[in-house]
């Protein structure tokens, strides 16, 4: 089955959080040998920040272990609903927020979530599988 990977983990990994990194590392090891490693460009750009270029961010997230798939059309309008209700709730965010494209991406496209900001998406995405690092 095939991962859509959020980037807190692979940020956890990349950067070697002291608390998160050998977790997020497990868990990500853990999808890879069940299935396929899905990023978008979201997640992709939220990842990016880090870096001085693509080539250097391209390096640390290989095509051979992260797919990249586009974020579909359906997705997104599914982000908007899941951030209208989250501002229904008394969200205070004046933007549809990074993870609302990522959990509706997961949603849409049937795939599991490897995340470590499992709350939200099991609130506005009851649907999508979640996959916690330990």
């Amino acid at each position: 089955m095939a991962t859509l990977v959020d980037s807190n983990v692979l940020i956890d990994v990349l950067d070697g959080d002291p608390l998160w990194s050998n977790r997020s590392a497990a868990a990500l090891e853990a999808v890879g040998a069940a299935g396929l490693v899905v990023i978008n460009q979201v997640i992709y750009a939220e990842v990016s920040v880090r870096y001085e270029d693509t080539d250097e961010l391209d390096r640390d997230l290989p095509l051979a272990i992260f797919q990249r798939e586009q974020l579909p059309w359906p997705a997104a309008f599914l982000a908007g609903k899941a951030f209208g209700e989250y501002r229904r709730r008394g969200g205070r965010r004046r933007s549809p927020l990074p993870d609302f494209f990522i959990g509706a991406h997961a949603a849409v496209a049937g795939l599991r979530l490897l995340t470590r900001d499992a709350s939200r998406y099991r609130t506005y995405f009851p649907t999508v599988e979640l996959i916690v690092p330990g």
